[in-house]
């Protein structure tokens, strides 16, 4: 009769109505287990085999998966990287996926495919729980809130061009107005990334003291990339410490970088070299961020001219013809980015640099579930200690696991990533839920102490609660910008969390223990 009685209150009523909705905002995968390519490194393999980096804008679930590596089953990360390693250098990998199946050859260790597993939720992770880096970068000098936008534009185009697109780039300040961008790189580590994410990226071709062009939409309309014909390691000999390598490409220039290429050349002389060749007096200086990166002759048949097509080249070097083609890869592709995206408005200082392993990230994960288990195991030992009642000490406990999954369905709702100051905010809302219970409990059964009936009670606990509550939040809104914006998962978890005590569950469980402890 009770328990009917409970039901009917509409309270309860919309406890449970959240707890359906927060099911659905999860949206718990309970199907087999599948492997999905998060990211491909640009101009590996795996990408000039056909396989890109998804929308950075998919839910994890609608990424493509990979189900069989040479006829061998994927369904955990661990199938994957046996399966990857297994197979012999200058072999052919034939990966199966739920869109096709590609086939290349293997004639690098690393194929430049990051993967996870698939979700089974919509719960994000963040970067404590996943592994990857975290970069907190810091503007040289004051900036506007415009220039710091402009930053984030630019650096996001960088890194979705390079071929990342499981990141997190965003703005930050502290208590005391200094401005930074804080970036999170999901997954394996991008070691080759870390310079072109804290480096301006300036570039400039000059002529003697004349800057010709500079990297960016308004001097440069067409980088070559992705294209054989006109982008790519044209050559590799030994040298003296391994071998080295050279990279090529062509750009366009725009009408007006052209027209300052003819006036600035055609007054310089032209030289002949023993070979018979013609070139101009002085070369073109290619600069990045101050230093020079190549310096290329001009043919005297450009003298003058307003030359539209230019041709870019640069080095590689390595221990191995392979590693030396890996590295004029990885200077082409920093080289082009940088030409296609334009320099930083200001640059930048790296502050600090977190990255954590993928291993070390599932480890995290593991530990959290098992303390987050043993928190919720000694918080029902204690509260039965104390009332020596299962009526009172259940309701309790269900309250609050109700509590942490109706804010885990608001954090999957908005796709919020949850790292490890989230889950300490979610940890801090918890225990002061169950310190709000107890504060209703009490007020309900100590009736000796009490002048009135059950309304006039839970008025009074609620005039504490209430209290409690505009302190916590007035405590967490400073956090809001302190630490850079490292700590707002912990201000905004613990904010969402008691909220939803307060205005959901908090009601639902002063109903349920009413009606419980009613004769």
């Amino acid at each position: 009769m009770k328990i009917k009685k409970i039901f009917k209150s509409w309270r309860v009523i919309m406890l449970l109505l959240f707890l359906l909705l927060s099911f659905i905002a999860i949206n718990h995968q309970f199907g087999d287990k599948a492997v999905i390519i998060k990211s491909v490194e640009a101009n590996s393999l795996a990408f000039n085999s056909g396989i890109k980096s998804p929308d950075p804008k998919l839910q994890l679930t609608q990424k493509e998966k990979i189900f069989f590596v040479n006829n061998k089953e994927i369904r955990t990360t661990e199938d994957y990287l046996n399966a990857v390693e297994s197979i012999p250098l200058n072999s052919t990998i034939r990966i199966k996926t739920d869109k096709q199946e590609y086939i290349f050859l293997k004639s690098s260790n690393k194929i430049g495919i990051d993967i996870s597993e698939s979700a089974s939720s919509n719960l994000r992770k963040g970067l404590e729980l996943q592994g990857g880096t975290r970069v907190l970068l810091q503007p040289e000098g004051k900036v506007t809130d415009q220039e710091i936008k402009d930053i984030i534009d630019t650096m996001s185009n960088r890194l979705n061009i390079y071929g990342l697109s499981d990141l997190k780039i965003k703005p930050a300040k502290d208590l005391l107005g200094n401005k930074y961008v804080v970036v999170e790189i999901a997954g394996v580590t991008k070691e080759e990334v870390k310079d072109l994410i804290a480096s301006q990226g300036k570039f400039e071709a000059k002529i003697g003291e004349d800057t010709v062009f500079e990297g960016g939409k308004k001097d440069i309309t067409f980088v070559c990339r992705n294209d054989g014909t006109c982008s790519g390691v044209r050559n590799c000999n030994p040298s003296q410490n391994g071998y080295s390598c050279s990279f090529e490409f062509t750009i366009s220039l725009s009408a007006e970088a052209a027209k300052k290429h003819a006036e600035i050349t055609k007054d310089l002389d032209v030289n002949i070299t023993e070979s018979g060749s013609e070139y101009l007096s002085k070369p073109l200086e290619l600069y990045l961020d101050g230093t020079l990166v190549d310096t290329l002759q001009i043919s005297s048949d450009l003298k003058g001219q307003e030359a539209t097509r230019i041709s870019i080249s640069g080095p590689g070097a390595g221990i191995t013809e392979q590693d030396a083609i890996q590295d004029a890869v990885k200077n082409m592709n920093k080289l082009q980015t940088v030409l296609i995206t334009g320099s930083l408005p200001t640059k930048l200082n790296t502050v600090k640099l977190d990255t954590i392993s993928p291993l070390l990230g599932k480890e995290f994960t593991n530990n959290i579930m098992l303390v987050v288990l043993l928190a919720a195991l000694a918080v029902s030992l204690i509260i039965f200690i104390r009332y020596r009642s299962l009526k009172i000490s259940i309701p309790i406990i269900v309250i609050t696991l109700s509590e942490v999954y109706i804010v885990l369905g608001l954090a999957s709702l908005f796709r919020y990533n949850l790292d490890l100051a989230a889950i300490a905010g979610l940890i801090a809302a918890v225990g002061t839920g169950v310190d709000d219970q107890i504060v209703i409990t009490d007020e309900l059964i100590n009736k000796e102490q009490q002048f009135g009936g059950f309304k006039e009670r839970i008025k009074k606990a609620f005039f504490i609660i209430m209290g409690a509550y505009a302190t916590t939040v007035a405590a967490m809104l400073p956090l809001l910008k302190a630490g850079a914006g490292l700590l707002v998962g912990f201000a905004i978890i613990t904010i969402a969390g008691v909220s939803v005590g307060v205005f959901i569950t908090r009601p639902a469980f002063a109903e349920i223990i009413k009606v419980l402890l009613e004769e």
